[in-house]
């Protein structure tokens, strides 16, 4: 759900700068025109870091219109997609995650591949650590 995601716009701004290639998937309701997409089959194949986001259905203004299990199909992290992905990728999500609708649990539980858990725990103290830095500059 790019369309309502601080955390793509973020990374968009931020990641590019730092030298990553990004590449953007999701429905098109759900993909606003200035970051561009293509279909998840595309932005997984090779990529070196997956990095997937929750649909935020409380903010849409229409339903998806899918059944159980169908988004995930059409639009998630499935085994099957992340097999495309380079030999040594990781999988991250700001959370909160929607098991089975945009990643396969089992992939978000992966012990080795998934930083999700971990990205959860540090993201707190990262943004605090920056505004701290932010601000120590401006009032030293």
């Amino acid at each position: 759900d790019l369309k309502h995601s601080r955390v793509a716009r973020s990374n968009a701004r931020l990641l590019e700068r730092l030298g990553a290639k990004l590449r953007f998937a999701g429905p098109a309701s759900l993909m606003p025109a200035d970051l561009g997409g293509g279909s998840i089959d595309e932005a997984v194949d090779g990529a070196d870091v997956v990095m997937m986001l929750r649909v935020q259905r409380e903010r849409l203004e229409e339903d998806l219109g899918d059944a159980p299990g169908e988004y995930l199909d059409r639009y998630g992290l499935t085994e099957a997609r992340f097999a495309t992905a380079a030999p040594d990728a990781m999988i991250m999500h700001p959370g909160p995650i929607n098991r089975g609708v945009e990643i396969d649990g089992a992939l978000a539980d992966h012990p080795t591949r998934s930083l999700i858990v971990r990205q959860v725990e540090m993201g707190v103290a990262v943004r605090m650590a920056c505004l701290d830095l932010l601000t120590a500059e401006r009032l030293g």
